[in-house]
């Protein structure tokens, strides 16, 4: 929060200014919204020191440009994905499951984060930046 320094709280009026920062991260794409070919929102994933694939955020609804560009380079993953059996909630806080498809977890993606994370996941929506071709979902930094 930003504020005069004599400035005192005043209900109903305004004269605070709420701040918050941003930053980038990857992650690794490993289930969408949607249809695998056009999906509507990304779901991502890190890998922990175990080598488990840990769910850690869900994208904002992606434009029309990302759909397309990123629902020709995925693929719907099998029974053997690691989030074949896990329930993921549809909101922060909410009782009612995410409906969502796997995909192989091959991609990596730069995302826009708040400074909210908790116990690992981030508590809001990240934002779609761009594929990042040049990392392997093994080289993104470990939760």
């Amino acid at each position: 929060m930003i504020k005069p320094a004599s400035g005192l709280y005043r209900p109903g009026q305004r004269g605070w200014w709420k701040v918050r920062s941003f930053q980038s991260a990857e992650a690794v794409v490993a289930g969408v919204t949607g249809p695998v070919s056009a999906p509507h929102s990304l779901l991502l994933g890190r890998y922990d020191s175990a080598g488990r694939l840990r769910y850690v955020a869900r994208t904002t609804p992606l434009t029309a440009a990302a759909r397309q560009e990123l629902g020709a380079l995925l693929v719907q993953g099998g029974p053997e994905h690691a989030w074949a059996d896990v329930r993921i909630s549809a909101g922060w806080g909410s009782r009612e499951d995410l409906r969502f498809v796997t995909v192989r977890p091959e991609l990596v993606v730069e995302v826009r984060t708040d400074s909210a994370v908790d116990q690992g996941r981030h508590r809001h929506p990240v934002r779609y930046l761009r594929i990042r071709d040049d990392l392997t979902p093994h080289e993104v930094p470990a939760l």
